[in-house]
C-alpha cells in the first residue's frame, strides 16, 4: 500500500506542487501563519515505478531544532500501511525523503528541514521572495514559539478545522513547559509582531497572540501560579504587563494582591485601558457596576479607537439598565474588517486518504452517515448571523443580549428615541422643500441644529412676539455693557439704512441656513444701491452702539443708522428636544439649561438631538430581526403542536440550527432541548460540545463525561490527538476542581469503555497528574 496507516494524506498530481504553492503564498500570511506542512516522497525502489508525493498538515511537533523535526519525519517511515495481498507478491512502498515546513511568525520566513532516508538532514529558511538563507539559533527559537502558539490557539479554532489536519500534544512534560515559558519570556516584547485577536485594532505588548496563548495554556487548566511567575519577571522590565499580572493573581484567588498591583500601576500609567478593564471586570464580579461604569468610560477616553473599550462600556450600560446609552455606545464602536485566517491555498489533490482508527469504527459512537445529512429548511440554512465574524459577531452578541433583557418592542422604541428614523428624515426633507413658502407659525433651524420660532424673540428667556415680521432683515444690535448671548456668537450682521422711507424686500419668515459668499454679498450691495444706499462696494458693519444711539459711518463719512428698534438682543437658540438627556463623549449626561424653550411634541424636529444609525448597526438590526422571526415561529409551532398533542418533528440539522439560534438569543433551556432532540436523530459534534459546556456549568458529572467521551472519539477520528489544551480538557478540569480526578477516573472505569476509548479519556487525567492540576490528588 502507498498510504499511511493512521495519518491523513493528500496525494499530489505532480511531486512538490504543495511546497511550491506554500512558497508562493508566504507573502500573504499576516499573523501566526498556517499549520505546519509535512511533505513526503515514497518510492518502491524499482525501476519503472514512479515515485509519489503526498502531504498533510500538522501542529504540536517540537520545532526547536532540525533534529526534532527530522525525528517526526522518521516516525512516518513506520506508519506506512502493509500490503493486504496474500497470494501475490506485494509492492513495498517506503518513505524516501521528506520536507517539514514551519512558519516563523516573528521574522515572516518559512523554516524548512529536508530529510533524506537514508542520508542527511538539511535545515534552511525560505523568505517571501522564495530565496534560501541559513537558519540561525535566534530563528529557531522564534520558529519553536510560533509552532507552540499555533498548536495552542488553533486547538479549538473553528477556522482551522481542516481536513487532513493532525493535531498532537504540544507540551507533554514539565521540562517542555519550562522551555515554552522561557521562550515566551525571551520573545515577549516582540509579541506585538504576531498580531492580535480580530477585536483588537493595534497589537500591543499585552494584547497579542503571544499573551493570549500563554493565558489560554495556563488559564484553561487553572494554573495561574505559573502565569504569575512569568509575569512577575516581565513586569520588572515592562510596566504594561501589570494588567496580565493582576489578571493572573485574581485568577488564583489572590484578589488583594491583584488590586494592589492595579492601583500601583494606574498611578504610574493612568491611561492603560487594559488595566482599567481588569479592574472593571473585577468590580462587576463584585456587584459594583456603578463603579465599573466610571472605569469603562475612562477606558474609552484612553483608547477611543479600540473596539474593546466601547464594547466593555456597552456591556456595563446594559447591566445597569441604561439601554439608550448602551445603544448609542454600540453605535459608536469602531468596526474593523475581518481578515481571514492564514491558510494554505493548495492545488486539487489527485487522491485523498483519511483513515479511521479501528477501535473508533468499532465503537459505533460516530454515525458518520447520519452526520452528513444536512437536510433542513432553507430559511434556517440561510440565517445570516452564523456568518458574522470579528467585531461584527461581537457587536451582534451585545445587541442580542440587549434584546434579551428588554424585548424587541422596547428595543425598537429605544432605537427610535436615539436614532434618526426614515420617516423623520423624510419629514425633514419635506419641511426643507417648503421652507420658501411663508407661513404664519413656523420655526427657524439654526446653524447649530437648534429650533426657534421665526416670529418669537427671547429676552431673558421669556418669549415675546416681534413687532415687525421683517426683523430678520434688520441689523441686530449687540447687547450693551459687554453682555453676550447664551446662544453663541453671531456670524454676520446685515445693516440697513435708518431712512424710514427705505423699503427692504421681506425675506420669508422661515429663513434658510445660508453661508455667505462673495456673489451673495454683491447681490445684497446691488439691492442697497438700487434703494439709495451708497456702499461703495463694501458691506457696512455696524459698530458697537454708543449710549445715545447706534450711529455708524462708512469710510466716506456717510452715516448709516441701524434699524429703528435698536435695542434688540441676540435670540437664544432653542434646544430641539430639551427634555431629553444627551450623552456626551464621556458617557455622561447633560440636561437642558433653565430658560431654554422646549419644543412641543410634533411641533418641529432637529437632527441635533439624535444620531444617525451606522449602516453596519442597521444591518445587525435586520440580522437580529431574522433570528427573532424564525425563533418566534418555531416557539409558536411548538406550543401549537403541544396543545394538539401531536409530536413536533424536525430533522437533526434543523434542531442543531435551532439550538444555536436559541443560544444566540439567550434562551438557554430551549436551546438545550433542541440540541438533545438533534442528538436523537444524528451525531453532531457541535451539539455535544454545547451540551458539555452546559452540563459542566450545572456540575452534572455523569452527563458531562458521556458528552466528553463522544467528543473525544470524534476528535480522534479527525486526527486531533492532543489532550490539552482543548475545550474538553478545560471542562473536565473544571469538574475536577469540585469532584476530584479520582472520582472522574472511577466513573469512567464504571462505564465499561473499549480499551482505546478508555486510554483516550485517561489521557486527560494523566496530563492533570503530570502538571499537578487542581484536583489531581483527591
Amino acid at each position: 500500500m502507498d498510504s499511511f496507516r493512521d495519518v491523513p494524506e493528500f496525494f499530489e498530481v505532480e511531486i512538490g506542487e504543495s511546497l511550491l504553492s506554500r512558497t508562493e503564498t508566504l507573502a500573504s500570511f499576516r499573523e501566526l501563519g498556517p499549520p505546519d506542512l509535512c511533505h513526503v516522497i515514497k518510492s518502491t525502489g524499482k525501476t519503472g515505478q514512479k515515485d509519489i508525493g503526498s502531504y498533510h498538515y500538522v501542529s504540536g511537533v517540537d520545532a526547536s531544532s532540525s533534529a526534532s523535526l527530522a525525528a517526526y519525519l522518521n516516525s512516518l517511515t513506520y506508519a506506512v500501511e502493509d500490503s493486504q495481498a496474500w497470494f501475490s507478491k506485494s509492492i513495498t512502498w517506503k518513505v524516501r525523503s521528506g520536507c517539514y515546513c514551519c512558519f516563523n511568525a516573528f521574522s515572516r520566513v518559512d523554516m524548512r528541514v529536508d530529510v533524506k532516508i537514508p542520508g542527511g538532514v538539511q535545515a534552511y529558511i525560505v523568505d517571501v521572495r522564495g530565496e534560501r538563507h541559513e537558519a540561525t539559533p535566534e530563528l529557531w527559537q522564534e520558529t519553536y514559539l510560533s509552532a507552540m502558539l499555533r498548536a495552542i490557539l488553533y486547538a479549538d479554532d473553528v477556522n482551522y478545522r481542516l481536513a487532513g489536519y493532525r493535531k498532537l500534544d504540544p507540551i507533554t512534560t514539565p521540562e517542555g513547559e519550562i522551555r515554552f515559558l522561557q521562550a515566551a519570556e525571551a520573545l515577549f516584547m516582540k509579541g506585538w509582531q504576531l498580531g492580535s485577536d480580530p477585536e483588537i485594532q493595534v497589537a500591543s505588548v499585552v494584547s497579542n497572540h503571544l499573551a493570549s496563548g500563554v493565558m489560554k495554556y495556563l488559564g484553561e487548566s487553572f494554573r495561574y501560579d505559573q502565569a504569575v511567575n512569568l509575569f512577575e519577571k516581565l513586569h520588572a522590565k515592562e510596566p504594561d504587563v501589570a494588567s496580565l499580572l493582576a489578571q493572573a493573581y485574581i485568577g488564583m484567588n489572590e484578589e488583594v494582591k491583584g488590586v494592589q498591583i492595579i492601583a500601583s500601576a494606574l498611578r504610574e500609567n493612568p491611561q492603560a485601558y487594559t488595566l482599567l478593564h481588569v479592574q472593571c471586570d473585577f468590580l462587576r464580579s463584585k456587584g459594583k457596576t456603578e463603579w465599573a461604569l466610571q472605569l469603562a468610560r475612562q477606558a474609552v477616553n484612553c483608547a477611543p479607537s479600540e473596539f474593546a473599550t466601547w464594547a466593555k462600556l456597552t456591556e456595563v450600560y446594559t447591566e445597569l439598565g441604561m439601554y439608550d446609552s448602551a445603544l448609542l455606545t454600540l453605535n459608536s464602536c469602531p468596526m474593523f474588517t475581518y481578515n481571514e485566517r492564514d491558510l494554505h491555498r493548495m492545488p486539487t489533490p489527485a487522491k485523498t486518504h483519511l483513515p479511521v482508527k479501528q477501535f473508533i469504527a468499532d465503537s459505533n459512537i460516530l454515525d458518520e452517515d447520519g452526520a452528513k445529512d444536512s437536510d433542513a429548511d432553507v430559511a434556517l440554512l440561510r440565517l445570516p448571523a452564523p456568518g458574522l465574524r470579528g467585531t461584527f459577531a461581537r457587536a451582534y452578541a451585545l445587541l442580542a443580549r440587549l434584546v434579551s433583557q428588554i424585548g424587541w418592542d422596547e428595543l425598537l422604541k429605544t432605537r427610535s428615541a436615539v436614532f434618526v428614523m426614515e420617516e423623520e428624515y423624510r419629514a425633514q426633507k419635506a419641511a426643507a422643500a417648503t421652507s420658501h413658502t411663508p407661513t404664519k407659525e413656523s420655526h427657524v433651524i439654526m446653524e447649530d441644529g437648534s429650533i426657534r420660532d421665526s416670529g418669537v424673540a427671547f429676552s431673558n428667556g421669556n418669549p415675546r412676539h416681534s413687532a415687525d415680521d421683517d426683523a430678520s432683515t434688520r441689523g441686530i444690535q449687540s447687547p450693551r455693557d459687554g453682555q453676550t448671548s447664551a446662544g453663541g456668537s453671531m456670524g454676520s450682521v446685515t445693516a440697513t439704512n435708518g431712512n424710514p422711507n427705505l423699503k427692504v424686500n421681506a425675506i420669508p419668515p422661515i429663513p434658510v441656513i445660508k453661508v455667505s459668499t462673495e456673489s451673495d454679498r454683491e447681490k445684497e450691495h446691488e439691492e442697497l444701491r438700487k434703494q439709495g444706499v451708497d456702499m461703495n462696494g463694501t458691506e457696512a458693519i455696524p459698530e458697537q452702539p454708543s449710549a445715545e444711539g447706534s450711529d455708524a459711518g462708512d469710510e466716506h463719512g456717510q452715516e448709516i443708522t441701524v434699524g429703528s428698534q435698536a435695542e434688540r438682543t441676540l435670540e437664544k437658540p432653542v434646544a430641539a428636544a430639551a427634555n431629553e438627556e444627551v450623552e456626551d463623549a464621556n458617557g455622561g449626561r447633560s440636561s437642558p439649561r433653565p430658560g431654554e424653550k422646549q419644543m412641543p411634541p410634533g411641533d418641529g424636529f432637529s437632527f441635533s438631538n439624535k444620531r444617525l444609525c451606522e449602516r453596519w448597526l442597521d444591518n445587525l438590526f435586520m440580522v437580529l430581526y431574522e433570528d427573532l422571526r424564525i425563533w418566534t415561529i418555531f416557539r409558536a409551532e411548538v406550543a401549537h403542536y403541544k396543545t394538539q398533542h401531536v409530536a413536533y418533528r424536525k430533522t437533526g440539522t434543523e434542531w442543531e440550527i435551532l439550538g444555536e439560534l436559541g443560544l444566540r438569543l439567550h434562551h438557554k433551556e430551549e436551546a438545550k432541548e433542541a440540541f438533545l432532540r438533534c442528538l436523537e436523530q444524528k451525531f453532531s459534534a457541535k451539539a455535544w460540545m454545547k451540551l458539555l459546556e452546559m452540563f459542566a456549568e450545572e456540575n452534572d458529572l455523569q452527563r458531562s463525561l458521556n458528552a466528553a467521551i463522544r467528543l473525544t472519539a470524534y476528535q480522534h477520528r479527525w486526527y486531533q490527538e492532543s489532550s490539552y489544551p482543548t475545550a474538553i480538557a478545560h471542562h473536565l478540569y473544571k469538574l475536577g476542581r469540585i469532584h476530584g480526578h479520582a472520582k472522574i477516573s472511577y466513573t469512567i472505569l464504571s462505564m465499561g469503555l473499549p480499551e482505546g476509548l478508555l486510554n483516550m479519556m485517561q489521557g486527560y487525567l494523566n496530563y492533570g497528574k503530570t502538571f499537578k492540576i487542581e484536583g489531581f490528588d483527591y
